[in-house]
């Protein structure tokens, strides 16, 4: 976890943002969209604000968790958008990788398509060289079959073709056949969890100077691979949606809407910081 030290305890950075200058490191998952696009009509309310980052170089924000609401919001012609800002290089905040974990007819496609992928090489390997090949990123993923075949992936010169590569594999199973998000590149853990497993596809590990650079350069990572894990991360704000879709009242005046409605929240001992990690039931 990042270090949450309370006795360094401040409130998020919650500001009102501007759509338009919202980049998405991430393509957004087109089922969770819709599901949360429904929810959001039903409730007239944005429960959890998305995370982002500065761009450094220009006044946009990078999105590091929360590509659907953004898009969400987006397509529903919203202005601006309430946002928790953060820090990359603080210590509040940890980069890791989600691997996808397949079930039986989408391993088998997988593994059936790849070679359909121009530019892409594949090859077998042990599990042990496998990682090593992909922590010094010589490759850029490599599938684990639950028979412990293990497939490796390369190609790509540069971080952006090695990108471009790593989506055409995963639109080979996206949005076609369900997969589930794991934190361990074992095949055999993630059957532990769920037993449909037949293949495991394993992403490297992102860095943040990564990350910003395919944002800003007009690029999206798969959908559901990277993990930001956020020290402090504000939730259940409940921000109605009308105000945010409100094209009459402009950003200055909005945001000191916000500052005045933080305040009223603390005055009325409204906002509380949990040490301990939380499990949630009502997400």
């Amino acid at each position: 976890m990042p270090h949450a030290d309370p006795s360094g305890f401040r409130l998020p950075d919650l500001r009102f943002a501007a759509v338009d200058l919202l980049v998405p490191h991430e393509k957004e998952d087109q089922r969770r969209t819709e599901s949360l696009a429904a929810r959001l009509r039903e409730s007239g309310i944005l429960r959890n604000p998305p995370i982002v980052t500065p761009a450094r170089s220009d006044q946009r924000f990078v999105v590091l968790d929360g590509a659907n609401r953004v898009s969400t919001i987006r397509a529903a012609g919203f202005p601006h958008v309430v946002v928790q800002v953060v820090p990359y290089e603080g210590p509040g905040v940890r980069l890791s990788t989600w691997h996808h974990a397949l079930g039986k007819v989408a391993a088998e496609e997988l593994e059936r398509a790849l070679p359909s992928i121009p530019g892409l090489e594949s090859h077998r390997e042990d599990l042990s060289h496998a990682r090593a090949l992909l922590a010094r990123r010589e490759a850029i993923a490599f599938v684990e079959r639950a028979d412990g075949a293990v497939i490796c992936l390369h190609g790509g010169p540069d971080l952006h073709a090695r990108n471009a590569l790593l989506n055409a594999v995963v639109d080979l199973y996206r949005g076609k056949h369900p997969y589930h998000r794991v934190t361990r590149d074992s095949i055999e853990e993630a059957r532990g969890r769920h037993p449909d497993a037949a293949a495991l596809v394993v992403f490297p590990q992102f860095h943040p100077e990564e990350i910003l650079e395919v944002a800003l350069g007009g690029a999206r990572l798969p959908a559901g691979i990277t993990r930001h894990v956020i020290a402090w991360r504000a939730l259940r704000i409940n921000m109605p949606l009308d105000v945010m879709a409100d094209p009459s009242r402009k950003l200055p005046e909005k945001q000191r809407w916000l500052s005045e409605w933080l305040a009223e929240r603390v005055e009325q001992s409204a906002v509380r910081f949990y040490e301990e990690s939380t499990v949630l039931f009502d997400e």
